[in-house]
């Protein structure tokens, strides 16, 4: 796919280095030598889209993802400032060639703007994707039991285990917040791996870990499924899904494949309902909500675990009466400043709780990374939802 956007990657370097070279450049009291080695950044991050686009495996994608991850962040590293600047800094040429000022207000707003961009990729690659955000919610209905007053759930999300490699503290230290909260019950609402099961070797100990009275219930997402992985046949696919489920059990996670449990309070109980990915196109679909909620009292309080939440309005409002959904998927985009974020223009419910009537979504914008090793605003999230009876 990247050969398909190759162009727009390389003008984006080439265009705002070309301007900047030109205007402001080749004005500096330096040496031809130094002037041009402006220009070796750029003529890496190149010859790096070249390489990518056209002459590395498919596989470097899934294979290399890390390195991968780190291309990409270099990219943004040098192309955003400088696109940032050229945006900003055009907006003098009116000023400088028809009114003849000397002043450039928007060249020096395209440098603070360019400094800032810096830190935050810096700070977020740094230190924001380790920076673990404990929200607590108060959900409140009256149709929970009254033996669930007060009940937590810890909800936890899109770790993609494989981002982690290397950093197994990292997630050591997210299991010890999680098993701070004391949880009554804790759920994973999907995409555990990147692509592969094998993913999850040296980290099973730690993530085993996880308890909670209740015990741990999970469900897949559409990158436990392996579906962007180039494997040999689709048997191996298979098989890796296989492998995957094997090792959420032996971790002591309860994996809900569109299926359900009771669980009970005294006399009172819940229906916790789980379904496999069920996404809008093109991410797979392989829910079954109907089945899921077969044999489930009608008159039970249902919380649902999927991984996509548009699923919430796609079936979920419509078709059922299920009264609280937990769902993950879009990680904020990894980058989140206050309640905005690019994830919105994809999924209006990106973040956070949602309501409609006594219905409600809450989506958590998930542990991990995948692509650039990078987090800001929408930093990785553990969830304590406290049920709660109003009174």
């Amino acid at each position: 796919m990247l050969h398909r956007i190759f162009i727009f990657l390389a003008l984006f370097i080439v265009i705002p280095d070309i301007y900047i070279y030109k205007m402001f450049i080749t004005r500096l009291d330096i040496s031809a030598i130094i002037r041009w080695g402006y220009f070796i950044p750029s003529l890496l991050l190149l010859a790096g889209l070249v390489y990518l686009a056209f002459l590395a495996e498919d596989t470097i994608m899934t294979e290399k993802s890390q390195l991968v991850g780190w291309f990409i962040f270099a990219y943004m590293l040098f192309m955003l400032p400088k696109l940032f600047f050229f945006v900003s800094s055009i907006f003098d040429l009116p000023i400088k060639y028809i009114f003849k000022w000397h002043v450039m207000p928007f060249s020096y707003l395209g440098i603070l703007l360019a400094v800032i961009w810096v830190g935050i990729l810096i700070y977020g690659a740094a230190w924001g994707k380790t920076k673990f955000d404990i929200r607590n919610v108060l959900y409140t209905s009256p149709h929970i039991p009254a033996g669930f007053q007060g009940y937590k759930i810890v909800q936890i999300s899109d770790i993609h285990i494989g981002s982690w490699q290397g950093n197994e503290e990292a997630m050591a230290k997210a299991v010890k917040l999680i098993n701070e909260q004391h949880a009554d019950l804790v759920v994973f609402t999907g995409d555990l791996v990147n692509h592969r099961a094998d993913e999850l070797m040296g980290f099973e100990k730690i993530l085993s870990s996880i308890k909670a009275r209740d015990g741990v219930y999970s469900i897949l997402g559409n990158h436990d499924y392996g579906p962007y992985y180039h494997w040999d046949n689709p048997r191996a696919q298979a098989e890796n899904l296989i492998r995957l489920k094997q090792r959420e059990a032996e971790m002591g996670w309860k994996l809900l494949n569109n299926e359900h449990t009771i669980l009970h309070r005294g006399n009172d109980s819940i229906a916790l309902i789980g379904v496999e990915n069920e996404g809008e196109p093109p991410f797979s679909q392989h829910g079954d909500l109907n089945k899921a909620l077969n044999g489930v009292d009608t008159s039970s309080f249902k919380l649902l675990l999927s991984h996509n939440p548009s699923h919430w309005k796609r079936e979920v409002l419509s078709q059922t009466d299920i009264d609280l959904m937990l769902a993950g998927h879009t990680h904020g985009m990894q980058l989140a400043f206050g309640q905005h974020s690019l994830s919105s223009l994809i999924y209006p419910q990106w973040r956070g709780m949602y309501k409609e009537g006594n219905r409600s979504l809450y989506v958590n914008v998930g542990l991990g990374f995948i692509g650039m090793p990078f987090r800001y605003g929408a930093w990785p999230e553990i969830t304590v939802i406290t049920l709660n009876r109003p009174q």
